[in-house]
Parts: structure tokens; C-alpha cells; sequence
């Protein structure tokens, strides 16, 4: 008989209650107090001890029918006929054998079924004269009455309790044997430790504190602890190598990116949170009880490496041992520790700021990065973060970093934000929070302005020193925030003359100025304090200011502006980039170096500079650097120059207070010559113009399936409300790519009116529905959609998810998050579910998934604590997701399986696959090579010998040649390493 058919008739529901038979009940509790010893397993049976309920002879009844159930059906019988009493009597021995076996229940759950059923076969009479069938079948009976032995065991009520005390007692004993050694041994691993434990306390206060300006005026503090004032933001993106079509659909916390990916290059605009982030990981790693979303740091050693510190002098970066003393950190650490931790594979390593260093030292940065890579990349974690044009799209993509781009605050964290501003500082501001909260739904230039921490920062700050007015675009805002910063917060204050110095708003900001002018120029952050005071010391004559001491000038800049900033005794810099653009803008309009302005016009870096300078600028003024900004995108020899210049000359002709008509409607007519967009990177491009762009941008009707895709792209990433009803007209539209488009941006505009606008006109048809909160979950319970596809965010109550299921009773379903408190009983209420993910970290049994489903597709990250047997009752199951460290259990489970076609693994683990296990239903096979030597294709042949499709990280491996099956041997020789495409025979298809 074939094993499939054996295994599915001993797999039956109705055996198991004929084998919990052989076990006696127990009481709750670990079993503590009973005895001095755990309970043994002869304790536990129900034909061994004084309270017997089975005799030996009840037990060979029980395995009689036991045998004659799993010969019953079609089919031929597993054994010869004439063998039947002797296989009876073998199985009934083994059965018997259990009360010979000196373990407890939770030993024996370790151990394994198979394991447990060697011991059965080695502890019982060695069954004579059976044929080679009966011999298997014997073997197998045996394999699965233990399976549900063990089963029983994991439900009993000592069981959790007695594995918890286990657990204990050896993480005890273990932590007592590491202490013995590293008192014995006296060296490395003791010094490592303690100065690690030194080494994360000073990490932790060092970036524990965030600052929010504009909380300090009067009574409040400066800075909010950071898990207090931290907003996690949303980082979209891409894998290296997906389609850019699909990268819009990429979407993850910005914290848990690195959860997902090993490597990340994170970009973000200013103020946007990237350094926020890094910090945010940092303390996280030195954290001693992290949060359950942040637990996968845990353990790891944090490297915060801000280039801009790393370069002030034109240093070389450094190497692993230089990387403390070159962050500035204080303390000495043992020889060789850095090098010891990332050899580990424990690191955390997060360059900060690639855009902060200049254009031309960039590719040595990438460079020394590549180096530590070849000499660390294994199991650490890597972040580097940029603004969004500092380097092109793929510049670390051979590297293998992921790039995902951190998006704009959605109004609803903007909300969020504003909540914790006014309750942090204190009482008076409270009238203004729902004022400003109003304001920023109704009032569009406020909430144009509000998309980023430090922008709404800001906001919050005028908005209640102001008593609720706010002045209306950026250049404003940003000259109210100084004027409050400079003047107004110490005379409120009655700060008086600290530093002896009496200094009015108009020469402080010259002053500061002059700093952030030379600073720009020279394409620097920060520089050396000495040299900051001598700028101020040259200045102060031609203020009128010849006779003040220029040290106590400069420190009462430092200490009392608010805009400057100290990392060091003797270095400054600005407290945010932003403020030095706008006063670097200032100072260039001032000296009218506009030929300075147009030479950095493609450099990223200056960007937000040319802005500022033509809010600054007087109408003339203005027009000539517009003129000047389209002549060089003319001159431009590439697109990407030319769409780069036009676009920038759009965006500053909002800052703009007066132009020409002739140069408004040139810049407009450009614009309108780059629409719709090429590709989904110039459309995001494109969407940073503004809400002006809507007026250019085609409508649905008669536009190519690209164009419109291309098109709502852009109109997604305007942040105004004003885009939902352009948006609406796209809700008709067939593409499945537009759709699903419109879908993920419910979450950045307000629920209700994007529902009723978009969500509603929608065509169901193979979208995926994505539920970010329970706002939006309860905008589709009003609206009655019944979507089939439907993703649900771990913010979601458990109320409104078990509402959705409910109601929705979907064919494909993906629960989001943390999986922290994961509640399947939903699940129960579903009938036709056919794909299901699983959220990352979820503690889970296959138990919980409803069981008459018909299950096709099952995606997870966490095995199931009941393991993958219970999977055999779904037959249809045909894919699962990428599955690591496979014990031959775990084979034996998959190769039950009938229909299972398409499966990933690591391709390590297939050398360790059992001899006796084929998988001839694989088809298709996904695999992560790791950083190990992948097996030889040998073993992929023997466990998958009918696979048709490899997908491997360097692409994908067609097995078929026209239309026929080729055989893996003759493709490539027996040890061919899967490590990339260079051994690959010419006719074996790449894609």
C-alpha cells in the first residue's frame, strides 16, 4: 500500500480517542508537591499504578481495533491478511512498552514521536517472521499512536506548568554554569559583558530624550523621555529586485523594518524622523525589557554612527575599532570587543546621514560601507538613512539593502502628535489642542505645512503662543518660529542679560546667518567652535557691536537662540538642518550669490536652500532664479536633470510672494510637459509640487492603464483633500493596479469622506481591502462591503475584527502586526477561506485555524506550537510560507501533505532532510541561500524530483525547455554551488 494512503488512515480523528485510553487523568498544577521527583511516565498510564483501568489484555483489544480500522476502506491492505495477529500483538507490545520508559510526560515531549517510537520498538520483543510490510506498517502504527500520545500529553492541565518549571530550573543551572566559566575564566567574555552592560546604559540616557522645539517657552521641559514622545511612522518601498509597479504596496512600520530586512537604506525628507528612528532602535536594543514589537532587537549592540560627526575634519570612517572613539562616545572598550560583537552577528549598525556629507565623498562613504559588509555582513542588522535624492535609486542595491522611503505624517498621526505636544506642555496649552486639531481638517495651507515631526512641532508652538492664529505658508512660519525663539521666549521669561549680552531679533538672526552661509557653502553640519566665534567676532564691528566681548556674543547665541547646538566642547552645528537652509537662504539672497544657487541646483542638498532663497527674494529677485533654474533644466542632458529642475522651480514658485505672469505660466507649461509621469519614482517626484499639480493632472477618461496608474500615484501622495475627488474619479476604473492604489491610500486621507468618495465606487473584484484601524474597519461595516480579499491591521480591535470576519466571511485573509494578544476564535466563523498570513511573532496552533476550510494557501513566521501535523486536515493545502530549521519531524509533516506544490525554505536545510523523505508534489521551490554554502543540487533533486521552477536570490530558474521536463541532473554537474547565475548552463532561463 502506498505510505500516503497508510499514513491518512492512521492520521483518522476516529483513532485518537481509542488511544487516549492508555492515559489516566490528572489534577491542575506543575506537579510540585506531590513528590521530590517529577512524575513518571508509568504514573500516567492507565494499565500501570493502583488505579488501573486497562489491563495488558484490554490494551491488546485496543490495538486489535486499532489494526482493523486502518485495514478498512478500498483499497489493498497495508499487510498480508495471514499476518494480522501478529502485527496486533508486536503493536500491543510496543503500546505496553510505555510503562517501561523511565521519563516524564515533558521529557517525552522533547524527545519527539519518532524518537519515543524508537524507544517503544528498542524496549519491546523484537517481532519475528513478519514480512517486510508488515514490518513498515508495524513502524508507522507505532510513529502515530505516539503522535497522539504526545498530543495528549500537551493538553494536560500539569503540562504548560510542569514545562515552565523545567524551563527554569535549566535556564537556572545554565546561567549558574556561564557564571562558573567566566568566573573560572577570567578574560574576554567577563570584560565583554561589563562593559556592555556600561556601554548600553550610556547609549540609552545619551539618546532616551527627544527634543520638540517650541515646548519651552515657559514652565515646560525641553525634552520628553522618547518612548513618551516617539511616533512611529509608516516607510514604504521595495525588495530589491520587485517590479516598481508593485512597490507602492510595500508598507511597514519604519520601526520594524528592520525585523523584515537585514539591510535598509531608509530616505526621508528633513525634519521627516530618520535620526528620531535610529534613536528610537537604539534604546530599544539597550532596552532590558523591550516592548513585544521591539523584541526583535534584543541582545543586539548598537553602533549610532552620524557621518556628519565622522567627517568634520575630512577623517578616513572608521574602522570597527575606531567606531566609539570616532562617535564620540567616552568610553574605552576592551581590545578587539567591536570586532568580537560583529563577528557575533549581534551588531546593530546605523549610519545616519549620507546626504549630510558632500556629493563627492559619497561614493567613499559607500566604499567603507562595503568594506564592513564583507567583514561583518553576517546576522547583523544594517540602517543607513539619507534624504530622498542624495543618491540614486539602486546605489546600495547590489548590497543587498532594502530602500524604503519614510511617507509623509498621515493625518491621523499628525493628530497623534499634536495630542502628546499639548498634553507634554502642560495645562495652558490644553484650549488650543482642539482648536489646532480643527484647523488642521479645514485649513489648508496649516495642514500642507504639518507632514513632517519637526514642521508640526512648530505648528503646535505658534499656535498657542500665538492664541490660535497661525501665519499662512512656510516662509512665514518659519519667521514667526524665529522671532518667538530669538526675542520673545526670554523676555517672557524674564531671563534678563545672562551672559551680559543684550542682543534684539535682527542681529542675532544676522549673526546666526552668517554661521549657517559659510556652513552651506562649505558643505558642512557642523563646525569647529573656534571658528564659529571668530565669524561672529568679524561681524560685530560693522553691526554697531565693536565694543561687545565676542566670546560672551557667541555663547549667548549658543545657550539662548535656541538654534544652536553644542555636540561637543568644541564643535556647533544647528539644532535641525532646516533652520540653517533658511537662514543660509537668507544670507544668499542677501549677497545676491545667485550664480551659487543655480550651481547647486541638482545637488539634493540645496534643495530646500533655492526654496527658502525665492521666499526670501523680492519679485525680481525671484523671477531671475526661476528664469535661471529653467535655462539650466534646458541645458540639462538627461531626464532625470530635467524633470529634477522643473520641478524644483514648481515647488519654489509656491514660496514665491510675486513672479511675472510670463514666468508663472512658463513654469506651468513645463509642468504640464512631465505629466503624466514616466515612472512611480518621478511620480512621487511630481506630488511634491503640491496641491497645484491637481490642476495639471488628466483624468481617468481615455487614459492608458500606466498613465493612470502613474497618475494616481502622484495625486495618493498629495496631502490634501483637495485630492479626494480627483481621486474619486479613478474609483470606476478597471486596472486592478489602480485599485489596489486607491485602496492603500484610505489610510492618509480623513475615513469617512475618502469612503464614501473612493472606497465605495470601487470594483471588488480581486482588490485586496486593506483595514488600517478601527475607523476604517467601521467605515466598511456602514458601507456593507463584503470584500473576499481583506488585510487587517494589528490595530484593529478584536471586537471590530471579529465584526469584519463575520461579515465579510473572506476568501483570502492577512492579519497584520505584531501578533501581540492574537485572537484567532474569529477564524471560527469563516466557511470558504482559501489564503491566510499569519502576523509576524504570532503564538498560534494549527488547532486554531478553522477546519473545514478549503485551504490552499497558508502564510506564517512563526511555527505553530502544536508543529505542522494537524496541517494533514487540510488536503488541499498547496503552499506555505519560507520555513527554517526543518526537523525530520517537520519533513515527515510536509511530505504529508498531497497537494502541497509550492513551498520555501532555506537551502541549507535540505542536506538535513531524512533519507527516506521525497516531495514529488513540489513544483515549485523558493529558496534564501543565506550566507552559508548552499547544498549541492543533488540533495534538491532527491527530496523534490519533479520541480519544474526554482526561485533563487539571483532570479529565477525555469526547469522547463520547450514545454518539456528536463531532468535537474542533466542541467547542471552534481556539485554545482546554488550561489548565483555565473555556473549556470546557457539554456537554463533567467528571469
Amino acid at each position: 500500500m502506498e505510505p500516503a494512503l497508510i499514513g491518512t488512515r492512521l492520521a483518522s480523528a476516529a483513532l485518537g480517542p481509542l488511544l487516549r485510553k492508555l492515559l489516566a487523568g490528572d489534577g491542575p498544577g506543575a506537579g510540585l508537591t506531590g513528590t521530590d521527583r517529577p512524575v513518571r511516565l508509568a504514573s500516567l498510564l492507565s494499565f500501570r499504578g493502583e488505579k488501573r483501568t486497562l489491563t495488558e489484555k484490554d490494551v491488546r483489544r485496543l490495538a486489535a481495533t486499532l489494526v482493523t480500522r486502518t485495514c478498512e476502506g478500498p483499497g489493498e491492505r497495508p499487510f498480508p491478511a495471514d499476518e494480522t495477529e501478529a502485527v496486533t500483538d508486536a503493536l500491543a507490545a510496543n503500546l505496553l512498552a510505555l510503562g517501561d520508559l523511565d521519563m516524564d510526560d515533558v521529557q517525552a515531549v522533547h524527545l519527539g514521536h519518532q524518537a519515543l517510537a524508537r524507544r517503544l520498538r528498542a524496549a519491546a520483543p523484537d517481532p519475528d517472521g513478519l514480512s517486510a510490510d508488515s514490518v513498515h506498517y508495524l513502524e508507522t502504527a507505532t510513529a502515530w499512536a505516539c503522535r497522539h500520545i504526545l498530543e495528549f500529553f500537551t493538553r494536560r492541565p500539569s503540562f504548560v506548568a510542569r514545562t515552565l518549571v523545567e524551563q527554569t530550573r535549566g535556564q537556572a543551572a545554565l546561567a549558574a554554569r556561564l557564571d562558573s566559566v567566566a568566573a573560572a575564566n577570567p578574560g574576554p567574555l567577563a570584560e565583554d559583558a561589563a562593559f556592555e552592560r556600561r556601554y548600553l546604559a550610556h547609549l540609552a540616557k545619551k539618546h532616551g530624550h527627544l527634543t520638540i522645539y517650541g515646548i519651552d517657552l515657559r514652565d515646560t521641559e525641553e525634552e520628553w523621555p522618547l518612548d513618551v514622545a516617539y511616533l512611529s511612522l509608516e516607510a514604504a518601498g521595495g525588495a530589491p529586485g520587485t517590479h516598481p509597479d508593485h512597490q507602492e504596496y510595500v508598507s511597514l512600520r519604519a520601526d520594524l523594518a528592520l525585523a523584515a530586512h537585514d539591510r535598509v537604506l531608509l530616505r526621508g525628507q528633513a525634519g521627516s524622523g530618520k535620526t528620531t528612528l535610529a534613536q528610537w532602535l537604539t534604546v530599544s536594543a539597550c532596552a532590558a525589557d523591550p516592548s513585544d514589537a521591539m523584541a526583535y532587537l534584543y541582545g543586539r549592540v548598537p553602533f549610532v554612527l552620524p557621518l556628519r560627526t565622522l567627517t568634520r575634519h575630512g577623517e578616513r570612517l572608521p574602522d570597527a575599532a575606531r567606531f566609539l572613539s570616532s562617535a564620540e562616545c567616552p568610553l574605552t572598550p576592551p581590545d578587539g570587543w567591536a570586532d568580537r560583537v560583529l563577528a557575533a552577528g549581534r551588531g546593530l549598525v546605523l549610519v545616519d546621514g549620507i546626504d549630510e556629507i558632500p556629493e563627492t565623498e559619497r561614493g567613499r562613504a559607500r566604499d567603507w560601507l562595503r568594506g564592513l559588509l564583507a567583514a561583518y555582513g553576517a546576522g547583523n542588522r544594517w540602517l543607513v538613512t539619507s534624504r530622498p535624492t542624495a543618491v540614486r535609486d539602486d546605489w546600495l542595491a547590489r548590497d543587498g539593502f532594502t530602500e524604503l522611503t519614510l511617507s509623509p505624517m498621515a493625518p491621523t498621526e499628525v493628530a497623534t502628535f499634536v495630542r502628546r505636544w499639548h498634553r507634554a506642555a502642560g495645562p495652558s496649552a490644553a484650549p488650543y489642542e482642539q482648536q489646532l486639531l480643527d484647523s488642521l481638517r479645514t485649513t489648508e495651507h496649516v495642514a500642507r505645512l504639518a507632514t513632517n515631526p519637526l514642521m508640526c512641532g512648530l505648528i503646535c508652538a505658534l499656535h498657542r503662543d500665538r492664541r490660535g492664529y497661525l501665519p499662512r505658508g512656510r516662509k512665514p512660519l518659519y519667521d514667526a518660529a524665529l522671532s518667538m525663539l530669538l526675542a520673545r521666549r526670554d523676555r517672557e521669561r524674564g531671563m534678563g542679560a545672562p551672559y551680559g549680552v543684550v542682543l534684539d531679533e535682527a542681529p542675532q538672526i544676522q549673526l546666526i546667518q552668517r554661521l549657517a552661509y559659510w556652513l552651506t557653502l562649505n558643505d558642512r553640519f557642523q563646525m569647529d567652535r573656534a571658528h564659529a566665534e571668530s565669524l561672529v567676532a568679524e561681524a560685530l564691528p560693522a553691526m554697531g557691536f565693536g565694543d561687545a566681548p565676542p566670546d560672551r556674543v557667541f555663547t549667548h547665541l549658543l545657550h539662548r537662540s535656541g538654534l544652536l547646538h553644542e555636540p561637543t566642547a568644541d564643535t556647533v552645528d544647528f539644532v535641525h538642518r532646516t533652520f540653517q537652509d533658511y537662514l543660509a537662504a537668507k544670507a544668499l539672497v542677501d549677497h545676491w550669490d545667485i550664480g551659487v544657487l543655480v550651481r547647486h541646483a541638482t545637488d539634493d542638498r540645496w534643495e530646500d536652500v533655492i526654496r527658502m532663497a525665492v521666499g526670501h527674494a523680492r519679485p525680481r529677485e525671484a523671477s531671475e532664479i526661476l528664469r535661471e533654474l529653467l535655462k539650466a533644466a534646458d541645458e540639462a542632458e538627461d531626464r532625470r536633470t530635467q524633470l529634477r529642475l522643473t520641478l524644483l522651480a514648481a515647488t519654489a514658485l509656491g514660496h514665491a510672494t510675486e513672479v511675472p505672469q510670463e514666468v508663472r505660466a512658463e513654469i506651468t507649461r513645463r509642468t504640464s510637459e512631465v505629466i503624466p509621469p514616466h515612472t512611480p519614482g518621478e511620480a512621487r517626484e511630481l506630488a511634491r509640487v503640491g496641491q497645484m499639480v491637481l490642476d495639471l493632472l488628466p483624468g481617468a477618461e481615455g487614459l492608458a492603464v500606466i498613465d493612470a496608474y502613474l497618475v494616481t500615484i502622484t495625486a495618493t501622495h498629495i496631502l490634501s483633500d483637495a485630492a479626494i475627488p480627483f481621486l474619486a474619479g479613478f474609483a470606476g476604473h478597471s486596472s486592478l493596479h489602480v485599485r489596489g492604489q486607491l485602496m492603500w491610500a484610505w489610510q492618509r486621507f480623513e475615513a469617512r469622506q475618502y469612503a464614501d468618495d473612493v472606497i465605495a465606487r470601487l470594483d471588488p473584484t480581486e482588490l485586496r481591502y486593506q483595514v488600517h484601524d478601527d475607523e476604517r474597519a467601521a467605515e466598511l461595516l456602514r458601507l456593507g462591503l463584503r470584500p473576499e480579499l481583506l488585510e487587517i491591521d494589528g490595530s484593529v480591535s478584536a471586537a471590530h475584527t471579529a465584526e469584519l470576519l463575520a461579515r465579510c466571511d473572506p476568501r483570502d485573509l492577512a492579519l497584520l502586526g505584531d501578533g501581540t494578544g492574537l485572537d484567532l476564535a474569529p477564524l471560527g466563523a469563516l466557511g470558504r477561506l482559501e489564503r491566510l498570513a499569519l502576523p509576524d511573532n504570532a503564538v498560534w496552533r494549527v488547532t486554531d485555524l478553522p477546519a473545514d476550510v478549503p485551504l490552499q494557501r497558508l502564510s506564517f513566521r512563526t511555527l505553530p506550537l502544536d508543529g505542522l501535523s494537524g496541517l494533514a486536515r487540510h488536503p488541499g493545502l498547496r503552499s506555505l510560507p519560507a520555513l527554517t530549521a526543518l526537523t525530520p519531524a517537520l519533513w515527515r509533516d510536509l511530505a504529508a501533505l498531497p497537494q502541497l506544490t509550492q513551498l520555501s525554505l532555506a537551502l541549507q536545510d535540505i542536506e538535513d532532510c531524512p533519507e527516506d523523505i521525497v516531495l514529488p508534489q513540489v513544483t515549485l521551490l523558493g529558496c534564501a541561500t543565506g550566507l552559508h554554502p548552499a547544498p549541492s543540487l543533488e540533495a534538491v533533486v532527491r527530496v523534490f524530483p519533479r520541480l519544474r521552477r526554482l526561485y533563487l536570490g539571483a532570479g529565477t530558474f525555469d526547469v522547463t525547455r520547450a514545454g518539456e521536463l528536463v531532468d535537474l541532473r542533466r542541467i547542471m554537474a552534481p556539485r554545482t554551488r546554488l550561489t548565483g547565475t555565473e555556473h549556470l548552463p546557457s539554456h537554463v532561463r533567467v528571469g
